[in-house]
């Protein structure tokens, strides 16, 4: 049953109350569609803005109002479908909270809703299959959620980055917002840093990776904290991950290596039982100061920022969670086609030096079943000019995915 449908079911069943003006809401609902190339839903302030209204909308009985959204919800599960369960979420702050209580986590529903599922672990038992589109000429990079590119249905775009060249390093600006990508904007995510040599990245979060993080006091940061638009989104550096590709010039042996240490991750995550951090909503940097962790106040995975200390100080000796630790996974050599070859399963159809599958780095005293040792946690490969897939799974999430993904577009002066 369509989201029109219900709404019209709900009028029959609440005309003893009232009109309610159809057309005034239908304006409402068409402009929050209007934004259906990014996840993004109203501001806690417009919320409050439009609570203020005292429409009928907002006196609905609380049991049928949960009962219509989570038919929708149960009934949406693809994109552009899937923006009536985002417009439920923008009619009132009554609506948004049971919108809120029934979407479940990526990790659990494998669907992503809100802003903050791109923050959050993927699904354990299926893949998220997404794929990125690069424009030379903008030297931008566009992700979106689905298998690949038709004539007809570009697919649901999630995340955006840019690429800005600095005299001694390269920067990767991620947002929700195809069109906005500084970082003073209420849709900055983080961004990926490279040294000049293209070999070593650092990936930080513009969120505050748990309570009492600190954030890098520098000229950059004031200098970005004089333009923050909006608080909900603060426009921090947390740095959460390194990415290190190893040296070989000339390509002398064989393709790529590279090794990403996820600070943000615990190596515990990828064991029988594991967790990872899993944020529920965005907080604001006075509420990271005052407000209880983001994460489980057990996790030792989340970290400050280590951009002041170094990353050779990322982790604390002390720590009893080491970070989780992905490595690339071994390629064979073809003998009849004489180049190396990983099983991408039909997903990548292109060769590249840019292809490859990281999977987790383990040790023998882990608890990890022998079918999950040689698991490919992030897959990336070339399926035409400028067109790239992207599939990830459980523990990580859309944003450090696409993180990962995008320093294998910078050039390596070193590496190859």
């Amino acid at each position: 049953m369509s989201f029109k449908n219900f709404l019209r079911d709900i009028q029959e069943l609440k005309g003893g109350i009232g009109s309610i003006s159809r057309r005034s809401f239908e304006i409402k609902l068409s402009h929050l569609r209007s934004r259906s190339h990014s996840v993004v839903v109203a501001t806690d302030t417009q919320l409050k803005e439009e609570a203020l209204d005292q429409s009928y909308w907002v006196n609905i009985p609380t049991e049928l109002l949960r009962d219509v959204i989570s038919r929708i919800e149960a009934s949406e599960n693809f994109w552009p479908s899937r923006r009536d369960v985002v417009s439920c979420a923008a009619v009132c702050s009554s609506w948004r909270e049971i919108t809120k209580e029934l979407v479940k986590t990526v990790e659990l529903s494998g669907k992503i809703t809100f802003p903050i599922s791109l923050k959050q672990p993927g699904p354990r038992d299926a893949i998220m299959q997404c794929y990125i589109k690069r424009d030379r000429t903008t030297s931008s990079y566009y992700l979106y959620l689905g298998l690949s590119p038709t004539p007809t249905e570009k697919g649901k775009l999630l995340l955006a980055a840019r690429k800005f060249r600095r005299a001694t390093s390269t920067d990767y600006i991620i947002s929700l917002d195809a069109e906005d990508m500084s970082r003073g904007s209420n849709t900055y995510v983080g961004k990926l840093r490279s040294n000049f040599l293209g070999t070593k990245f650092t990936v930080y979060d513009g969120q505050p990776p748990h309570s009492g993080a600190v954030v890098s006091v520098n000229r950059a940061s004031r200098r970005v904290g004089s333009k923050q638009v909006s608080p909900r989104v603060p426009a921090g550096s947390y740095n959460v991950a390194h990415i290190a590709y190893e040296l070989n010039m000339m390509g002398a042996r064989g393709p790529r290596r590279m090794q990403c240490t996820l600070h943000s991750l615990p190596a515990a995550s990828v064991q029988c039982g594991g967790t990872a951090p899993t944020p529920t909503e965005f907080i604001t940097s006075t509420e990271a100061s005052t407000s209880p962790p983001l994460f489980s106040p057990k996790s030792t995975a989340a970290v400050v920022d280590d951009s002041i200390i170094g990353p050779e100080l990322a982790v604390s000796p002390q720590s009893k969670e080491s970070p989780l630790v992905l490595k690339n996974k071994s390629p064979r050599w073809h003998e009849q086609l004489q180049c190396w070859c990983l099983n991408f399963r039909g997903r990548v159809t292109v060769a590249s030096v840019k292809n490859f599958q990281l999977v987790a780095a383990l040790n023998p005293t882990q608890n990890v079943p022998p079918a999950d040792q040689d698991k490919v946690l992030l897959q990336f490969g070339k399926i035409g000019k400028d067109i790239f897939t992207m599939d990830y799974c459980y523990p990580l999430s859309t944003f450090q995915a696409f993180a990962i993904s995008l320093s294998s577009f910078d050039t390596k002066l070193a590496c190859e």
